[in-house]
């Protein structure tokens, strides 16, 4: 069994706890990551966990998918965001939830009793089952990130995420490779608190730096739902300093962080 296919069921899960009670006018209310609504993100959610499951039970199938998909914006014929409401059936409030939660489970499912070894095909590089539903675990916890700011709800994170810190780790040559920047020779030190209390290291032996604090404010600097200077996360050294300004754990072309206090707890009635 792949456990992070249970983390991913988990930290789905948790969103879907926030939103239940929801009314239908609340999914529309803007987020402060790029204006998306609740209904946006579950929509986005819902489109790429199926197409992960598609790519894992289906790998001609996915590949037929993604073709038609870069094929339609290519030739400006559709954005990703319309491309998202097609693929739910324009639903939104909470009949695209219950959709969404529905798929998620049958997601999790699929990956749970895969070989966590097999390839499976994405947007990107091929990659293991287990990095695909890890992927998907990272989208959740991101992208839900702005749902918990826009109601004005702390998020109580559990020691999963340490799949997500370890995938920000990982990703440190990805983020000066994807810039067209020199990958240093060596990453920095990485000490970070779990949310138990438990105390997660990298690099111990680095001489490269260090960086150090909440594993939960690590994991919100590497998915760009914060910037580093809203958080406490210690850094020290050139190249931790560098990474951290522009750490990046997720496909796709360069983004930059948010500026500063640009994607923060709400007010619930903001």
């Amino acid at each position: 069994m792949i456990q992070e296919a249970q983390d991913f069921r988990d930290e789905s899960n948790a969103l879907y706890e926030l939103i239940k009670e929801l009314n239908d006018e609340d999914f529309s209310k803007p987020t402060l990551f790029k204006d998306w609504t609740t209904n946006r993100v579950l929509g986005h959610l819902h489109m790429w966990n199926r197409a992960a499951q598609l790519s894992l039970e289906d790998a001609e199938g996915f590949q037929a998918f993604y073709g038609d998909l870069m094929h339609q914006m290519r030739d400006g014929l559709q954005m990703m965001a319309d491309a998202e409401r097609d693929f739910c059936s324009g639903q939104s409030g909470k009949r695209l939830m219950d959709t969404w939660k529905r798929a998620y489970e049958e997601t999790a499912d699929a990956f749970a009793v895969a070989d966590p070894k097999t390839r499976v095909k994405w947007a990107g590089p091929d990659m293991s089952a287990r990095s695909s539903i890890t992927a998907r675990q990272m989208e959740t916890w991101a992208h839900g990130q702005a749902v918990f700011d826009r109601f004005g709800v702390e998020r109580t994170d559990g020691d999963r995420i340490r799949n997500i810190a370890f995938l920000g780790v990982n990703t440190f040559g990805w983020t000066f490779a994807n810039r067209g920047q020199q990958v240093p020779a060596e990453p920095p030190r990485i000490s970070l608190t779990a949310p138990s209390g438990a105390i997660w290291e990298w690099h111990s032996d680095s001489g490269s730096g260090l960086i150090e604090g909440s594993a939960t404010e690590f994991c919100q600097v590497v998915t760009q739902t914060r910037n580093i200077l809203d958080t406490s996360i210690g850094v020290r050294g050139e190249v931790a300093e560098l990474w951290m300004s522009q750490a990046q754990c997720f496909a796709g072309p360069p983004e930059s962080p948010p500026n500063p206090g640009a994607r923060r707890l709400q007010n619930r009635l903001d």
